[in-house]
């Protein structure tokens, strides 16, 4: 297995993260910021109120993409699996 192989697995690997993650993470950042301007127009400052909201929307993200991610993921490791012998050399 030479460096470019193994740079190359590294980078689809990282890519496949940013890719899967992405969703839940702009939902997270949404819901966070819509949070804050109620906290900041109604002047209610409790640090736990963004807990749940956020929680449960990334819940529902998980619902909905989570057949997505795991074909994504799947499909990566069926394409690692079948490249596997020229992994050895």
């Amino acid at each position: 297995m030479t460096e470019g192989q193994i740079i190359d697995i590294a980078r689809e690997t990282i890519w496949l993260i940013i890719k899967c993650s992405a969703p839940m993470l702009a939902v997270s950042l949404i819901v966070g910021l819509l949070i804050s301007i109620f906290q900041t127009v109604t002047s209610i400052q409790e640090q736990t109120l963004t807990f749940l909201p956020k929680l449960f929307a990334i819940f529902l993200m998980i619902i909905l993409t989570g057949n997505w991610m795991m074909k994504n993921i799947a499909n990566f490791m069926i394409v690692l699996a079948q490249n596997f012998s020229q992994y050895l050399q």
